[in-house]
């Protein structure tokens, strides 16, 4: 699982039918000490994020898992919304 933060919506006038009614977010990934990591991508949601919160997301085949048994199109997922986080010091 990885950190980001959500900057956007995406809005498809087409899209695969089994992406019907799955929200798509715009993400940043970001680092525990909440500073953009990398390019923004998009992911399904399946927890009702919103722009502005920090969510957990995960890539690759378990991104479609919360759809499940509908095997949904994905290689990215947000499956978690961050409350807050702390990093002890070292």
């Amino acid at each position: 699982m990885q950190m980001a933060r959500v900057i956007g919506d995406v809005v498809a006038s087409r899209k695969d039918s089994l992406l019907t009614a799955v929200p798509l977010l715009l993400i940043q990934p970001i680092g525990a000490d909440g500073q953009s990591v990398g390019h923004a991508l998009v992911a399904v949601d399946s927890v009702g994020a919103g722009a502005g919160e920090t969510v957990f997301f995960v890539r690759g085949k378990e991104a479609s898992f919360p759809f499940h048994p509908v095997d949904v199109p994905t290689d990215a997922g947000i499956v978690g919304i961050v409350d807050h986080w702390h990093v002890a010091a070292v």
